[in-house]
């Protein structure tokens, strides 16, 4: 099993291997954190898409969970000997670009079906306040990962955070979503779901390629 360096590069500096185990352990540790979180928002966000039949807003449930499946990648990746491991940060990185990938296939068959069976979405109280919170708390987490990625040379951290952020611009687009089908744009909540399903992929693409620390 190869090991990183003892020391890394980052910008036109050396970074020392104590204090790049030491981003690790925060990375870990935000990773930890996130979870906690995202488990709540999940289930929030399915329970209420699931009573006002938002495609939309099951499918941002459906998304925290699949940002769950990232954060545990990375937990796994800075745990015991596959801190400093080459081979952990390299299917680390796989994994969580197949994990962005997960979630395209369901809500495309989900929006087909709701479409064909005339559903529409109806107004959601409870999906407005979870989406809120998470449009305050994900810019944090996300901007945090992406610049210890940065520093550790990790995609699979920095893709995580890209997910974060991700997290909380489609939250915001969710919440608009619930807004302008209450006012009778039936349309919306299924249109933003279609756009979460392409981003998903896209950013996919790029965290497979290991392009997330670099866009």
């Amino acid at each position: 099993m190869s090991k990183l360096p003892d020391v890394a590069v980052h910008g036109t500096g050396v970074v020392p291997a104590e204090a790049w185990l030491r981003d690790a352990r925060r990375a870990r540790t935000l990773s930890l954190v996130t979870l906690g979180w995202l488990g709540a928002e999940s289930a929030l966000g399915i329970a209420a898409g699931l009573w006002a039949h938002s495609v939309a807003l099951i499918g941002w449930g459906v998304w925290s969970l699949v940002e769950a499946l990232a954060s545990l990648i990375v937990v796994w990746r800075f745990t015991g000997s596959r801190t400093r491991s080459a081979e952990a940060e390299e299917r680390a990185r796989k994994a969580v670009a197949v994990s962005f990938w997960l979630l395209a296939p369901y809500l495309l068959v989900h929006v087909v079906h709701d479409l064909d069976a005339g559903h529409r979405a109806a107004p959601s109280a409870l999906g407005a306040v979870v989406t809120a919170v998470s449009l305050v708390s994900m810019p944090l987490l996300g901007v945090a990962k992406r610049r210890l990625g940065a520093r550790l040379h990790s995609a699979a951290t920095a893709g995580e955070g890209t997910q974060n952020l991700m997290c909380a611009a489609l939250a915001a687009g969710v919440l608009a979503g619930l807004v302008l089908n209450d006012a009778g744009w039936w349309w919306a909540d299924p249109a933003m779901a279609v756009c979460l399903a392409a981003t998903a992929v896209w950013e996919g693409r790029k965290a497979w390629h290991g392009h997330t620390c670099c866009h």
